[in-house]
């Protein structure tokens, strides 16, 4: 029996299989071959921590985890499940979701300033090797040194066009800095702008806490990325997860031990996210898995095969849901035996046999029990979703997008004064313009126009704000406006 009705069900075994909310914060990792049940285990996982007031973030890398906004079709397959593992108080019902998209047309744009992302995570988003990602580090510094904002691609565009201009001064403060490496990272960038990439980089950028929402009667809102084009890019993919959970480790207050997690991130695809992963950027990342589930977050990873995890993070992982393994090649069966010996034995079940011959939508699932301790493997029966298996509709998409309250915030770009209005100026040979003398208080119209501005010029209040920013992203952007992994070399 559950510990409490907080518990997700998972499934039916030998006896009903839960996971623990209270150590929904230990990780977990859903594994398998195409086509036998991952997708729709994430589902139940996801949909399970919403209804006990669990925000979720997951990405859908195929359109179909969609189908969690809205309610299951109550078919003769699902009947036949739920009769067979007893669960009594099933019902469908669609989950409070959010949709986001990195391209800003399946969802709200998901964006974030060049500044957050940093060289690091820049570079591997743009596949540079180890000297053009210094290049970037150069740029980024010295960006930093003349308190110029790094906000869009245009921003870096400029910071490389005057460093180009400017490469024997710049050699002199920041190190050799060659012509070549300069024109790879411009060919780079030109190479994420034809694939859309550059939608990602500008303002307004996400604010953390709402991913962190619930719902009017309590329950977590679930997040969706759709990724559905954003994984052709794979590194653009694993990369900008890679920043949101960088983003959740930095700015989380500690959260201690807790009944259930303040966030679930789930993973898809995880594969992509360690190929050809730096060492340096490998170690953070495991230093991050182990440090964030003091925050309260839990992270699920989901890729075909066990392995395709770094022992390191693998071993933090406490709960696991394995789906079938088809054993055919060398490499497959490899997969087969870390599967088995990663789980706690149990006598009546030979991992390694019955892993080839689980059916569709059966498992092995090993979970924390009391004092964080893993079950032994049990061969589950996997409930059904609530929600719908399968796509949605433009139409009801665009329904779900039109309810969120978030569309207002994120819907419109900003472009605010960066380091492109800056250079561009300069290289015009024009000054920025001097703040203007404070006026005589006529009356209490034109002082409010002074300090606020009107729909066509900007006011005190906002030039000072802006100069504040610009202070800051020069004494403190290594600090504060990055990311731990995207500043990850300067730590």
């Amino acid at each position: 029996m559950p510990d409490s009705a907080s518990d997700i069900y998972l499934g039916k075994g030998t006896d009903p299989v839960y996971l623990r909310a209270r150590y929904g914060n230990r990780h977990g990792l859903t594994a398998g071959a195409t086509g036998t049940g991952k997708t729709v285990s994430l589902m139940v996982v996801a949909e399970g921590f919403s209804r006990i007031g669990v925000p979720v973030f997951m990405a859908d890398v195929k359109g179909d985890v969609a189908g969690l906004a809205m309610p299951a079709a109550a078919d003769d397959a699902i009947r036949r499940r739920v009769e067979r593992i007893g669960l009594t108080d099933y019902r469908p019902e669609a989950s409070p979701v959010v949709f986001w998209d990195v391209y800003g047309t399946s969802g709200h744009p998901l964006r974030a300033t060049v500044s957050e992302v940093g060289p690091m995570l820049l570079g591997r988003m743009l596949d540079l090797n180890d000297t053009q990602t210094g290049m970037l580090e150069i740029a980024f510094a010295m960006a930093d040194d003349r308190g110029l904002l790094l906000l869009d691609l245009d921003d870096l565009r400029a910071v490389l066009t005057f460093i180009a201009d400017n490469r024997k001064d710049v050699s002199t403060h920041y190190g050799l800095v060659s012509s070549s490496s300069i024109a790879a990272v411009q060919r780079a960038l030109l190479a994420l702008d034809r694939d859309g990439g550059d939608r990602f980089f500008g303002e307004p950028g996400l604010d953390i806490t709402d991913l962190l929402r619930t719902d009017l009667t309590g329950r977590g809102i679930i997040g969706i990325l759709a990724a559905d084009q954003l994984v052709q890019r794979p590194r653009l993919y694993s990369s900008v997860l890679l920043w949101l959970l960088s983003e959740l480790d930095e700015q989380l207050p500690e959260a201690g031990d807790s009944a259930k997690p303040r966030l679930v991130f789930i993973f898809d695809e995880a594969h992509l996210l360690f190929d050809g992963m730096p060492a340096g950027l490998l170690q953070r990342t495991d230093q991050v898995v182990r440090l964030i589930r003091s925050k309260g977050v839990g992270i699920y990873f989901c890729s075909q095969f066990p392995d395709d995890v770094p022992d390191a993070v693998l071993g933090q992982l406490g709960n696991r849901i394995q789906h079938a393994l088809r054993a055919h090649t060398p490499r497959d069966q490899k997969a087969v035996r870390t599967a088995a010996e990663t789980f706690v034995p149990n006598p009546a079940i030979d991992v390694a046999s019955v892993i080839g011959t689980l059916e569709i939508g059966e498992a092995l699932v090993s979970t924390l029990q009391e004092g964080a301790i893993p079950m032994p493997v049990e061969r589950t029966l996997m409930a059904p979703p609530r929600s719908r298996i399968g796509t949605l509709t433009a139409e009801e998409r665009a329904a779900v997008r039109a309810r969120s309250p978030l569309g207002t915030r994120y819907d419109t770009p900003v472009n605010r004064e960066s380091a492109y209005e800056l250079l561009t100026r300069k290289v015009a040979g024009q000054q920025p313009p001097a703040a203007p003398s404070a006026p005589a208080p006529a009356s209490k119209g034109a002082v409010h126009e002074w300090l606020w501005g009107t729909t066509r010029r900007q006011g005190m209040v906002e030039t000072l704000a802006k100069q504040t920013a610009r202070t800051v992203g020069s004494q403190l952007g290594r600090q504060i406006l990055r990311g731990v992994l995207g500043g990850v070399t300067r730590r």
